[in-house]
């Protein structure tokens, strides 16, 4: 596509992309703004053993997503993925939970997909990157929903120490991991700053 460098906003498992991105493409890499996300020290996170779990045995989509698509209210339980993700108990929306978790389940070629993908997440694939990001030129900002139950609260500061370059770590107490959908606006301003910064 001609794109010499980018600017990299990540998210959950896209955090951990980012990371590699930096390790593997440094010169891509012109800054990170990281939202709550693996790191080295803690991927897979404990709270995503259960899916692993059930999705070597073939059971994770049907026992967690299906039941969840076919019931919004449960998927935004406090058992379901609004209850863990969101803070916002309206969330996800109807619309959001068919655009995101329907196609996943639509087939039993997909479910198979879904969770290899989720099988694949236990091995750490950050492990030995932390040299290489100690090295990374570029600035970096994180942004960290404390209220987040799946990634721990050690890891905004790991980050914070890990990179060179960090412009520190803004904390939002009531936040949890999927906070940059509900608060869009937030994390356009964090990413202007980042941007202005020499």
């Amino acid at each position: 596509m001609g794109i010499g460098s980018v600017d990299v906003v990540a998210n959950d498992s896209g955090g951990a992309v980012a990371q590699l991105l930096a390790v593997h493409a440094p010169a891509r890499v012109r800054s990170l703004l990281l939202t709550n996300c693996d790191v080295e020290t803690n991927s897979p996170p404990p709270a995503l053993l259960p899916v692993i779990e059930l999705s070597k045995s073939g059971r994770y989509a049907d026992e967690w997503l299906v039941p969840w698509v076919n019931d919004h209210g449960l998927a935004r339980s406090e058992k379901g993925l609004g209850g863990m993700t969101y803070a916002d108990p309206t969330h996800p929306t109807d619309e959001a939970i068919d655009l995101y978790l329907e196609p996943l389940v639509r087939t039993p070629e997909r479910k198979r997909l879904i969770e290899a993908y989720a099988i694949a997440l236990e091995r750490n694939a950050l492990a030995g990157t932390a040299d290489a990001l100690g090295r990374c030129a570029a600035p970096v900002r994180v942004i960290w929903g404390d209220a987040d139950p799946i990634f721990s609260a050690q890891s905004p500061a790991w980050l914070d120490r890990l990179f060179p370059r960090s412009r520190g770590v803004r904390h939002l107490a009531d936040a949890k991991l999927f906070f940059p959908e509900e608060r869009p606006a937030l994390i356009a301003e964090e990413a202007l700053a980042l941007w202005r910064q020499p």
